[in-house]
This record gives C-alpha cells, structure tokens and sequence, in this order.
C-alpha cells in the first residue's frame, strides 16, 4: 500500500497506537500531522522519526468543540488538505458503577463520551467539509473490543466505543455517495502504555492468554489494519469494523 503525496491526521499521534500510525503512514509516503493533547515532548519524538518530510505537530484537546475546529483547520493549513482522519486519540479510566460517587460517576461519563465519541464526531464534521470539496477522503475511527464484550469497570469507555462504532456506519452510509469513506479497528489489549497496568500487574498473564497466540496486539499490527481501510480498492469495505484482538472475543 503507497498513500504517496496523501494528508493524514492522526489524533492521539505521540505515543502507543497512534505512534504507529504514523509511522506506517508515513514510510508508505504520506505527509502526517502528529495530533497530541499536552506531551510536547513525546509528539516531537515521534514527529522526528517519521520517514520523509512535510510533517507537523498540531495540538489541542479533542473533547473541546474549538479545540476540535482549530486542530483540522490548522492541518489543512500547513499540509493543504486532509485526505485521511484517523481518530485515534481516546481515554480509559475505571469507574465501576458500584464503588464510585455519583460525582465521580458522572465525571467519567462527560469526560470519556467527550474524548472518545463527540471529539471524534466533531474532527469528522470539520473534515467531511473539506473532503466533500476535495471530492473525497477516508476516515478511520479507533474503536475497542469492549464495544461488544461490555467493560465493567469502565462501563463509559464500552459505551463510547459503540457509539463510534454506530457513527463509523452512519457515516459510511451518508458520504459513501460523495467519495468518502468510513471504517472503524476494534483492538484488544495492545502493547501500548495505557494498558501497561493491567498488563505489568498480577493479572497480565491471563490478559495475555485470553488470546490463543497467548499474547496481546502490537501497535503496529493496528495500524497495519488502519492503512488497509484508508487504502485504495478498500472503498467497498466502507462500515466494516475490523476486530484486532487475536480471537480473544469472537462475535457473530
């Protein structure tokens, strides 16, 4: 796959997942704009190891409406268009429904659906209205495994992951007709930092055998699926969400 001359955004962009988006993004010839919310100095880390040239830092908090505006605005600005939106950038925090306060409860509710679902339904309107004018484009959202299993720990972050997996095929359906193309990656576990805790902790090794490789996802093999959905001859895969979890949950 060659994405040649092609404008990527890729939220969540410094670290983990979307660290390899990027990366892969770019060493097929893509010009990447590496989103990051507040870690200036891992965005510049990975920014500096993106083969080629014509790449930019953006930053900006996803959850925030302006902040959403602002950050496709200024990739459009610096790289003159955006051909693909990767929304990556996402937040995981426990919140059993249980032992929580309902202030506590709350909070994560607001925060997480802002950060895992508006802020992406927010950076598709600002680019859909470039892509439609451009005659074309992909979007592909970052979705999770707990979409269909349930997290009962961190029921917001389950729910949020449905929904872009809903708004993932809404979207397929409405822009299809326009040239733009929207697809969603379901991960498992992933080697990244956030799942560092669990992974690390007493309970990894059966996180890890939940799989039948008896391991967890590397980023890469994430990414490897996010550049399938954005390439060309993909265009009739447009609504699918592709589950990356190693057989560790199988749905029909």
């Amino acid at each position: 796959m060659r994405f040649d001359e092609k404008k990527v955004l890729v939220t969540g962009a410094s670290r983990g997942i979307g660290r390899a988006i990027a990366l892969q993004f770019a060493g097929t010839g893509a010009q990447v704009a590496v989103h990051y919310q507040s870690n200036l100095k891992a965005a510049q880390a990975t920014l500096a190891e993106l083969p080629g040239t014509g790449h930019i830092l953006c930053a900006g908090d996803v959850a925030d409406p302006d902040a959403a505006q602002r950050l496709v605005d200024e990739a459009i600005y610096e790289m003159g268009g955006i051909d693909i939106l990767v929304n990556n950038a996402g937040i995981f925090e426990a919140h059993p429904v249980d032992e929580v306060s309902y202030e506590d409860w709350q909070h994560h509710w607001q925060r997480t659906l802002a950060v895992n679902l508006v802020g992406p339904a927010n950076l598709c309107w600002h680019a859909v209205r470039h892509m439609r004018e451009s005659g074309g484009g992909r979007i592909v959202n970052i979705s999770s495994r707990g979409a269909f299993r349930g997290e009962p720990h961190c029921p917001a972050y389950g729910a949020s992951k449905a929904g872009l997996n809903a708004l993932t095929q809404s979207l397929a359906q409405q822009l299809a007709p326009l040239g733009i193309f929207v697809g969603a990656v379901a991960p498992g576990f992933v080697e990244t930092d956030m799942a560092s805790a669990v992974l690390d902790g007493p309970g990894g090794d059966a996180v890890r055998n939940q799989s039948p490789l008896g391991r967890v996802a590397k980023p890469e093999e994430v990414a490897h699926a996010v550049l399938f959905l954005a390439s060309s001859g993909a265009e009739f895969s447009t609504g699918t969400v592709i589950d990356v979890n190693g057989a560790s949950y199988l749905r029909t």
